[in-house]
C-alpha cells in the first residue's frame, strides 16, 4: 500500500496546489510586512497613511497595534518564515521535513485563531493582507491534515512527531533572520530622526502654499492663543472620529503638546467619511462618524471632553448604543436632530471643496483623513511623530529667522 504523504509522492495536482498556497502564504505575509514599514516609516512626506478603507477592513489599525510586532520583530516576518519552511519541504521532500511542517502548521493555525480573536474583539478591525495569510495558512493546514504523512494513528502522534533535526534547522534560521529583521527595524527607527527627518522637512517647505479654509473650526484640541493665526504652529486638522490614522495623529499631537503646546493651535475640522453628511468625497466608510461629529460640535464648552472620550474609546464608537449613551452622558441628545449643529458641521465639511484636486482621481484636495493644513501647507495622511517633531522644530527656527525656508541639515531632529 502506498504511503500517505503530501510531498513524497512526486509531482501531482495536490503538490502543485500545495506549492501555490505556500507561495501565497509567503506573498501575503510579505505584503503585511511591507505595509508595516510603509505605515510606520514613510520615507517621504507624500507617503503618509490615511483612511481609505472601511473602519473594519483597515491595515493601518493592525500596523499600529500591539500585535504588529514581537520584541521588535514585525509579525509578518514570522509568516514569511513559516511559508518558506513549507516551500522548502516541497522542494526538498523528506518524511522528517513533512512531519515538521505538519507540527508547525498546527501551531500556526492556533496562533492565527488567537490573532483573529484579538482583531475582531479587541482591535475590531482586520487587515486584508492578514486575511489572505489566514486563508492560505488554513488551506495548507487542511492539506497536511488530510493528505500529510501519517506515521501512527492518533491526534498527538499525527501532529507532534517533528524531526528534531529539521525543527532545529528551521528554528535556527528563523532566529538568525529575526535578529537581522530586528536590526533593520531599529535602523528604520533611528533613521526617522536623522536623514529621513531632514528630507521630510525639506519636502515640507517645498510644498506649495495654500490658503486656510474660509471657515476655520472654532473647536480647538490644542490652543496656545485666542486667535488661531497668531500661534507659530497652526494646524487645521481635517479628521474623522472613526479613522484609525486620525487616532494615531491625535495621540502623537497629544504627546508633542508637551514640547510645543504653548506655540501650537490645532483646529479640529470635522470631515466624517460618512455619506449621510459628507458629499465632498465619494466615500462612505464610517457609519457613525456624522453622529459623533454632531455630538462633539453641539456644545463648544464640552467639545474637548467629548473629543477625548471618543478617541479614548475608539473601538466602541462603532456601536450605535455607545454613541447614544455618549450623547446622554454629556446631555446633548438633541445634537442628533438639531439643525443648527448640523449646519455648523456641514459648513466645516464643505470647506474641503475649496482646495484644488491633488490628482485626477479626486474632485477636491481634501479627499481623506487625516489631512492637515500645517502653516498653510497641505500634508495628507499621518507621519511618524519624530518627523512631525522635526517639522515643528524647523517651523520655529524659520519663525526666528523670519524666512520661509528650511534650516540647514541637522544630524538629529529628535
Amino acid at each position: 500500500m502506498e504511503q500517505k504523504s503530501l510531498t513524497l509522492r512526486g509531482l501531482n495536482w495536490l503538490l502543485i496546489f500545495h506549492l501555490l498556497t505556500s507561495l501565497l502564504v509567503i506573498l501575503s505575509a510579505f505584503l503585511s510586512l511591507r505595509h508595516f514599514f510603509i505605515a510606520n516609516f514613510p520615507s517621504s512626506i507624500f507617503e503618509g497613511s490615511f483612511c481609505d478603507l472601511s473602519a473594519f477592513f483597515n491595515c493601518d489599525s493592525s500596523a499600529y497595534s500591539f500585535i504588529a510586532q514581537i520584541f521588535g520583530v514585525p509579525l509578518g516576518y514570522f509568516g514569511i518564515a513559516l511559508g518558506l519552511a513549507s516551500l522548502m519541504g516541497i522542494l526538498f521532500p523528506s518524511a522528517g521535513f513533512e512531519r515538521t511542517n505538519i507540527f508547525l502548521s498546527f501551531f500556526n493555525v492556533l496562533g492565527i485563531i488567537g490573532l483573529i480573536v484579538i482583531s475582531i474583539f479587541i482591535l475590531q478591525s482586520v487587515c486584508l493582507f492578514c486575511v489572505g495569510y489566514y486563508i492560505f495558512s488554513f488551506i495548507n493546514f487542511w492539506l497536511y491534515s488530510k493528505y500529510g504523512i501519517e506515521t501512527q494513528k492518533g491526534f498527538i502522534k499525527q501532529y507532534f512527531q517533528p524531526s528534531i533535526r529539521h525543527l532545529f534547522g528551521i528554528g535556527l534560521l528563523t532566529l538568525i533572520g529575526a535578529v537581522g529583521m530586528y536590526s533593520y527595524h531599529q535602523v528604520k527607527i533611528e533613521a526617522q530622526g536623522g536623514g529621513v527627518a531632514n528630507r521630510i522637512v525639506q519636502q515640507y517647505f517645498n510644498l506649495p502654499k495654500v490658503k486656510n479654509p474660509s471657515i476655520i473650526s472654532p473647536y480647538f484640541t490644542i490652543q496656545a492663543t485666542e486667535d488661531f493665526k497668531s500661534a507659530p504652529i497652526r494646524i487645521v486638522e481635517y479628521a474623522d472620529f472613526q479613522c484609525p490614522d486620525c487616532l494615531k495623529l491625535r495621540n502623537d499631537l497629544e504627546d508633542l503638546k508637551k514640547d510645543f503646546g504653548d506655540k501650537m493651535n490645532v483646529a479640529f475640522q470635522f470631515f466624517p467619511l460618512d455619506g449621510k453628511c459628507n458629499n465632498v468625497v465619494d466615500k462612505d466608510k464610517h457609519p457613525q462618524a456624522c453622529a459623533l461629529s454632531y455630538i462633539a460640535a453641539h456644545d463648544p464648552s464640552k467639545f474637548l471632553a467629548i473629543h477625548d472620550e471618543i478617541f479614548d474609546n475608539f473601538r466602541q464608537t462603532r456601536s450605535d448604543e455607545w454613541v447614544e449613551s455618549l450623547a446622554q452622558k454629556y446631555g446633548v441628545e438633541e445634537a442628533l436632530t438639531d439643525e443648527r449643529t448640523k449646519k455648523i458641521v456641514q459648513d466645516i465639511i464643505n470647506t474641503g471643496k475649496e482646495y484644488k484636486p491633488t490628482s485626477d482621481r479626486y474632485k477636491h484636495g481634501i479627499r481623506s483623513t487625516p489631512t492637515m493644513i500645517l502653516n498653510e501647507r497641505m500634508v495628507i495622511g499621518t507621519l511618524p511623530k519624530v518627523q512631525l517633531r522635526a517639522i515643528f522644530k524647523a517651523i520655529l527656527q524659520k519663525e526666528e529667522k523670519g524666512k520661509d525656508e528650511p534650516p540647514g541639515f541637522i544630524e538629529d531632529w529628535r
